[in-house]
């Protein structure tokens, strides 16, 4: 395996912190968390940086932390669901790991994010529809920048982890 870091992509619900966790501790790894990671440099939740900011402040801000993050050794990172957005997002964790897509419907999604308050996207009068444009527009981003393609739909996150160990092991990524 040539990672040096494995980097997760992939949409709300679909899994990336929870699988990054275990992952990491599978691999021996440091987990990290770009969002909890500017949460913890604001001071403030992401609704809150959405609310004063906007989107493009949040952008701004998880730009620079992905920068920072990929700069580490040893890391299992879970990015926001929109980090592929920038173009330079995508080019650094393209460069610096193994990129894993964690693929799930927007149904699987919506089942699992519907009580969550916490993501500003999805306050919208039909977060399901909101849920498939963002898939529309991120699914050729994540499939991009990805070295794996990782379905978490309808599984549990240790059947996903010790499938993600296994093709690392196998798989020329």
């Amino acid at each position: 395996m040539r990672a040096q870091n494995i980097f997760i992509v992939g949409p709300m619900g679909a899994g990336k912190s929870t699988v990054g966790r275990q992952l990491a501790d599978a691999l021996s790894y440091v987990f990290k968390d770009s969002d909890l990671e500017i949460q913890r440099r604001t001071g403030v939740d992401i609704p809150t940086i959405f609310e004063f900011e906007g989107e493009s402040g949040f952008r701004a801000r998880e730009r620079q932390v992905i920068q920072d993050l990929v700069a580490e050794d040893r890391i299992v990172l879970a990015t926001g669901g929109g980090a592929v957005l920038s173009a330079e997002n995508r080019q650094d964790l393209a460069a610096r790991g193994v990129v894993i897509y964690l693929h799930c419907s927007a149904e699987q999604q919506y089942a699992r994010t519907a009580r969550d308050r916490s993501r500003p996207l999805l306050d919208t009068t039909d977060p399901l529809a909101r849920l498939r444009e963002l898939m529309e527009e991120r699914d050729p981003l994540y499939r991009q920048v990805a070295d794996m393609v990782v379905s978490t739909e309808k599984r549990g996150t240790g059947s996903v982890v010790k499938e993600i160990v296994r093709r690392l092991e196998t798989e020329d990524v």
